[in-house]
This record gives C-alpha cells, structure tokens and sequence, in this order.
C-alpha cells in the first residue's frame, strides 16, 4: 500500500517522522506492507520515508515574508501533483502547510475522487479564520480530519467534515523526555546553574525579526544574573553560523546544540521562544516560557486591517485555554525590555512560576491522552484497507 503524506517546515517534518514510525509499526501488527512517499524533511526520511521533495526550510508567517518562498513553494507542489498524477498512492495525508496543501487536496477531490484524503494537524483556521472559504474548501476535499485540538475538532464539525479528535502527538514524544537530572547531567550543567533555553528561529525570516529582540533580553539577563548560561538548540543546521556570529556579538555565555532539543528543555529554567509548536513542548515540560513573535511592519498592518483584532493569542498554551498562561508579545510589545522583566519574574517569583506551572496543568487536559501517533496510524490504515477492497 502507498501513502503520499504533504507537509512543509520544522514542526511539520517532525510530526511527520511520529506518524510515519507509528504507521511503520501498526502495519507490521496486521501484516500490512507500506510504501511512504513525502514531502517534507530529513527526519521523515530517517522514519522510512522517499522524499519527493525537502519542505523543511521552505516556510514563512506573513505576506511579504512568503515572497522569496513563493516560486521553491509551487515548484514543490507541481512536483507533488505530478507524482500524484502518475502514481496515484491508496491514500493522502495532509499536514499543516496550508497553502501546497490546499492545492494537493484540491487536485485530490478533482482528478482522483478514489484516493481518500486526510487532514491530519489542519491549518488553525478555528483560532484565526477570516472567511470560511478555506474552511470551506478543506472540509470539501477532506474524507478524514483527525483534530489534535477539541475546538478545531468542534469547529470543523460543525462546518460539516467527517472529524475524530485524536489529542496531540507531542503528548507522546514527552513520554521519551529525560528527567530535569538526567539532562543536566547529559549536558553538563551544573545544579546551581540557572539554564535559559534560547529558540530565536525556525525559520530564515525569525532570525531576522526575533533573534536580535531575544539576545538582547539574554544578554541584559546575563548581566544581571552572573550563573546564567544559555543553551540554544538548532532547528536547521544551516542557522548555525548567523547564530554563531550573534552570540559573540552580544557576548553571550551560550552553547548551540544539535539533535537534542529535548534534553535542552528538560534541563531548562525557562525558556525564550518564538511562537510555534514548540511553545507547547515546553509547556508539557513544565518549563516556563517568554514568547515573542515579529512580523515585518506591513505585514502586521494587513493583519490587523484584515483580521480586525480576532486573534486574541498566538501561542499555542494560550490558544488552548484561551487564557494568557504564558507571557507573550507581539509585534510592538515583542521589546528586550518586556521579554526581561517577563523573564526576570518567572525566574526569581516562586509563586508566578508555580501559577505558570498550574495553568499548564489545566492546558495538558486539553491535549488528550498518551498513544495519539498510534490512533492516528490506525485511523488511517483502516482507511487504507477500506480503500483497497
């Protein structure tokens, strides 16, 4: 049987390598021979993927930024249909990366009504949707949509798709997380040593808008609190070098880590992070968090022209709950000067912190239980089977 699974950037490179070793070993379960053919990243590849084409480093937030991905983004998505069109697979799977995918669903419905198509980690169209024509066009081209949150599920449903809420995947990749202990001892920091998880950027345009607002808060921090050492794990080894040359510019005590992101926030006292995934990691890893997002000036003021003020958060924690969990600031607010006073009361006031700690808590109940990748892998296979009869 052969799955075409869709996906573009870090986080969805990442969620596609979870899906693919839990569809690698349910298969085997029921005796099922798989072919996995992708777009997306390297470690989808390390999973047991064929790549189409790599996706990972090709992805922006906001309507300029988009514009030097524009012409890598259709030329990806034409070699994806191709691919389609001469190889129909037994079914499609989607995730996140809305704009190639919504062409990949589209292309589905119209020349290959057979294929089943599913919508695994679909676009946030229910925390920041403008018009319901996307919505729209997703739920018309979707057999399956597999919700990792419980109002994209609600949402979703009530615009008329098939949907099962599944819970989310990164539920299942903290099971694998070192103790607070283990990491540092992994890493080598000390116990009295206080550890600032730095993440600057996932993508090309973040390290131009957040990592100078990031280093400039650590590097006031480190002035302040002379035991401090920051650690920054790298999302794309082709970022190592522009970050390199930032922490000797800002003169930082900070150490560039590769492969082991986890242990990095494990070990953490708090983190300074953009706004993505990976704010939801570090909050299932009880570690408390700044969050900062930049979008270039005319970007920001379409948005608010157009959006109107109905994206009341950007983080993740906070969209789940709806309620400011962790500190985060946008566009103007995204200041050294707020990211330190944020970050100087989350490490020195024990009881923000434990606040921090206790709305997490409330969050994680929304992120449904353990074995999510598995339910997602039986979901879809038993589409498969069904398709192949």
């Amino acid at each position: 049987m052969r799955i075409f699974i869709s996906t573009g950037e870090v986080s969805g490179d990442l969620q596609g390598s979870l899906l693919i070793t839990a569809l690698k070993r349910q298969a085997v379960a029921i005796g099922l021979e798989l072919e996995i053919v992708a777009l997306g990243g390297e470690k989808m590849v390390e999973a047991g993927a064929i790549l189409l084409g790599n996706t990972s480093s090709i992805g922006s937030m906001g309507i300029l930024e988009g514009l030097p991905y524009l012409l890598p983004t259709l030329q990806v998505q034409r070699q994806a249909i191709a691919f389609l069109k001469q190889n129909p697979p037994d079914l499609v799977v989607l995730i996140d990366y809305m704009t190639p995918n919504l062409e990949i669903g589209t292309y589905m419905k119209q020349q290959l009504p057979d294929v089943p198509v599913v919508y695994y980690i679909a676009p946030q169209e229910w925390a920041w949707s403008i018009s319901l024509r996307r919505t729209n066009r997703i739920v018309g081209f979707t057999d399956k949509l597999l919700a990792i949150f419980p109002q994209e599920a609600r949402y979703f449903r009530e615009k008329g798709a098939e949907v099962t809420w599944v819970g989310h995947p990164l539920v299942d990749r903290i099971q694998d997380a070192p103790s607070r202990e283990a990491a540092r001892a992994t890493l080598g920091i000390a116990p009295e040593q206080i550890a600032i998880a730095l993440l600057p950027a996932s993508r090309r345009q973040e390290l131009k808008y957040l990592l100078p607002v990031i280093f400039q808060a650590a590097q006031t921090i480190q002035a302040k609190l002379p035991e401090v050492h920051f650690w920054i794990p790298l999302s794309l080894e082709v970022y190592r070098q522009p970050i390199e040359q930032a922490i000797e510019r800002y003169g930082l005590r900070a150490t560039i880590i590769s492969g082991q992101q986890m242990e990095v926030f494990a070990a953490a006292d708090l983190a300074i992070s953009k706004s993505g995934t990976v704010n939801l990691e570090l909050a299932l890893l009880n570690v408390p968090q700044v969050v900062v997002y930049r979008l270039s000036s005319l970007t920001a003021w379409i948005a608010r022209k157009i959006l109107k003020g109905s994206v009341t958060f950007a983080s993740p924690p906070n969209l789940v709950v709806m309620k400011p969990i962790v500190p985060e600031f946008l566009q103007e607010q995204a200041t050294p000067e707020n990211v330190i006073q944020a970050a100087m009361e989350l490490l020195l006031n024990p009881s923000r912190r434990a606040q921090t700690l206790a709305d997490y808590q409330e969050m994680r109940q929304n992120l449904g239980e353990v074995g999510v990748c598995d339910r997602v892998a039986q979901e879809i296979l038993q589409m498969v089977a069904g398709a192949g009869k």
